[in-house]
């Protein structure tokens, strides 16, 4: 059976902890940043982390089979 590919953009923006959990930065921190409130501005710096068995998680899973 060949190998699956992973998915390239996936691949950019999230990473594995070891537990197995997934991190991602989020977004919203590019530019129109004049009218944002600073304390929105604070929380968007941290990064988001994603269970495992979460929607999003699942559907990670799928696009990086390797990771």
């Amino acid at each position: 059976m060949p190998k699956m590919k992973s998915h390239s953009g996936a691949k950019k923006r999230f990473k594995k902890t070891t537990t197995g959990k997934w991190l991602h930065r989020k977004s919203g921190l590019r530019h129109l940043l004049t009218g944002m409130s600073a304390k929105r501005g604070r929380t968007l710096r941290t990064a988001k982390v994603e269970e495992k068995n979460s929607a999003e998680g699942r559907l990670l899973k799928a696009y990086l089979p390797y990771e």
